[in-house]
């Protein structure tokens, strides 16, 4: 088993990864010391297929203390949080208990925000269930829920006591969201990592495959960047921002598609798509290095219509995004794999032009690097 280390200001936390690694829940529980309860907070969908595993798992598990709820990033709002602490108070959960968290990044961030504020803060153990939660939502602390001004724009930092990676439990993922998850491993290689995107550029279809070999050397790497980063930016004031890359964009998109037509990972392809080229715009980033992660990221599926958005509709949204500072967008671009710059402020008229030659890209019609370029000047 790999036992990765993150530091934060709370105190340390080991993300556990190995293959069956869900068997091995009991002893890693009894290092975090004694419990008053063990409470299990999941969706019915990911409960269906792994609740009996897990709760084997918990030792002296009841059925009153799983606590299910929609998983829909519609869902991720804060009627959700109130419903779960509600059903806390109901089943006896005190300021010793522990709530882990099985599911995605919606699960996650639900369970996480509850943990942070249920009793001004209970234990938190994280059991991801998607490729997405794996190499990134359940690392770092970050939890927060969605209202209809934006994305996660209400939360709180707040790291978990541990978490348990088992790439067996992406077995019953399916397709969509498996590839929803390729676009932040993508992300990993493109702001931290040239070795890992040049892995992906020739393992891409054996990771399509779901082969074992590929998302066990993918997975423990995308968790140590994370790791690093957080540990040096806890609180998203520098070098943290680098992981909004496709973020900026891609949260806009979400919001104002009301969180129902793109998956996160969906949407965040579209934005790190539409940061390369802005970059290309701005003359960041070469044509070369910019096709080779446009074309990657292609490589892994289609994504949902990107919706003709108008400058100024976009632009309102894009300020309202948690990452702004008084307004003003902070983009991330790449320099080339493996390097990005944070922090950027750009004129509206380059973001227009990025956002109407966006629809194209993202269905592959007639889209060629140079010719953007050319035309864009």
């Amino acid at each position: 088993m790999t036992a990765i280390r993150i530091r934060s200001s709370a105190g340390a936390y080991d993300a556990f990864f190995s293959r069956g690694a869900i068997g091995r829940l009991p002893p890693l529980l009894a290092r975090l010391g004694d419990f008053s309860g063990v409470y299990l907070l999941s969706s019915p969908r990911v409960w269906r297929h792994w609740g009996a595993s897990v709760a084997r798992s918990v030792p002296g598990w009841r059925k009153d203390r799983v606590i299910l709820f929609d998983d829909a990033e519609s869902a991720k709002r804060l009627s959700t949080v109130e419903k779960v602490a509600r059903q806390l108070v109901r089943a006896g959960a005190d300021r010793r208990s522990a709530l882990v968290a099985v599911g995605g990044g919606v699960v996650g961030d639900v369970a996480g925000f509850v943990a942070a504020t249920y009793l001004r803060g209970v234990r938190l153990v994280h059991v991801p269930t998607t490729l997405v939660a794996q190499v990134d939502s359940s690392i770092g602390g970050k939890t927060g829920v969605n209202i209809p001004e934006g994305k996660n724009l209400v939360g709180a930092f707040y790291p978990p006591k541990l978490v348990v990676v088992d790439p067996e439990l992406l077995r019953t993922l399916p397709p969509r969201e498996y590839r929803s998850g390729l676009y932040e491993v993508i992300k990993y290689g493109v702001i931290a990592d040239r070795a890992l995107f040049e892995y992906l550029a020739r393992h891409m279809p054996a990771l399509l495959r779901r082969d074992a070999a590929a998302l066990d050397w993918v997975i423990p790497r995308c968790i140590r960047i994370k790791a690093r980063v957080v540990q040096r930016d806890e609180r998203e004031s520098g070098l943290r921002q680098i992981l909004n890359f496709g973020h900026t964009l891609g949260h806009a998109l979400e919001a104002a598609t009301c969180y129902r037509r793109f998956l996160h990972g969906e949407a965040v392809a579209c934005g790190m798509c539409a940061a390369t080229m802005l970059a290309i715009l701005r003359k960041r980033i070469s044509i070369r290095e910019a096709a080779a992660i446009i074309s990657l990221i292609q490589e892994v599926g289609p994504v949902p219509r990107v919706p003709d958005l108008s400058a100024s509709d976009l632009r309102q949204v894009l300020a309202s995004d948690k990452k702004s500072r008084g307004g003003r967008v902070q983009w991330v671009l790449p320099t080339r794999a493996g390097k990005v710059d944070s922090g950027i402020e750009l004129p509206w008229a380059s973001v227009a032009v990025v956002a109407r030659a966006l629809p194209a890209v993202m269905e592959q019609k007639n889209f060629g690097i140079a010719g953007f370029a050319r035309g864009a000047k």
